[in-house]
């Protein structure tokens, strides 16, 4: 069975074609992009430690190890600090079993009260899972009518890959899927990744497991949304990082003056109060 290092590590090579690196076609292959002998060889390791590496069978390669494949590979710097960020849950020291639990749902009163400052703003507080722990009432303005919210517990990642809402409303669907799996990854912990994994994968299928496996950094541009009233929003995402919590504040600012107004017909639509989940 492979894990995340050994997945990324092999995504990364199938997707380097060897002509760019100045290698002679060999001709039909099995499988896609860079040999292993090829990779092995830059990296200054063993094939066979490279196969044990992609494999899972060694969860505890070096650091220099970590970084002479970092180098093999080109890897830009966000790659890189992915990369060692996936050797440090892979590792067997992050690797003992515990039995998975969901993440805490506390919001900080402080941050609740940021929340209030932010109003009439769009800003929500998420943690790594995708969970929407609380949000201001002009986000529940943006979001009316998608069912986005309609769950107890509002959570992006199912939204995104059970609900045929989803891909109406954000209009690039497969950029933002993309950005919402890799940020799995950020998770608290692999047992807290596991959990939400678990019970997402039997129902949102392939378009949610190929993406968690592919470990492409995603492209964050303007949010576009389709919003069912009518407007078209393009939306600007500021992010505060809240480590203590292994949460994020977030802050749509509109991206032209036409979502502004847009944003401005709607509200003048409906009048909501911050809400809370817990």
């Amino acid at each position: 069975m492979g894990t995340p290092l050994g997945n990324f590590i092999r995504a990364k090579r199938d997707s380097i074609q060897p002509e760019s690196r100045g290698l002679p076609d060999r001709g039909r292959r099995r499988s896609p992009g860079l040999r292993r002998l090829d990779l092995a060889t830059w990296a200054g390791i063993s094939v066979e430690y490279l196969t044990r590496i992609e494999q899972g069978r060694d969860r505890n390669p070096s650091p220099a190890v970590i970084n002479a494949l970092a180098d093999a590979l080109r890897l830009s710097p966000s790659e890189r600090n992915h990369l060692r960020y996936l050797a440090k849950i892979t590792s067997d020291e992050c690797s003992v079993h515990i039995r998975p639990v969901p993440p805490s749902r506390r919001v900080r009163p402080s941050v609740l009260q940021t929340l209030r400052l932010l109003e009439p703003g769009i800003a929500i507080v998420t943690n790594r899972l995708g969970d929407i722990l609380a949000h201001t009432s002009s986000y529940q303005v943006v979001t009316s009518g998608t069912g986005l919210l309609d769950a107890t517990h509002p959570n992006l990642n199912r939204y995104l890959f059970t609900d045929p809402r989803a891909r109406a409303f954000f209009v690039d669907w497969d950029d933002i899927a993309d950005e919402q799996t890799f940020d799995l990854w950020q998770a608290p912990s692999l047992e807290n990744l596991e959990w939400l994994t678990a019970e997402l994968t039997p129902i949102a299928g392939s378009e949610f497991t190929r993406r968690l496996k592919r470990h492409v950094l995603p492209r964050r541009g303007v949010l576009r949304l389709n919003h069912p009233a009518g407007q078209q929003l393009r939306l600007l995402r500021e992010t505060l990082e809240l480590p203590a919590e292994a949460q994020q504040l977030v802050v749509f600012l509109p991206a032209d003056d036409q979502t502004a107004e847009a944003i401005h017909q709607l509200r003048r639509q409906s009048h909501g109060r911050l809400r809370s989940i817990s």
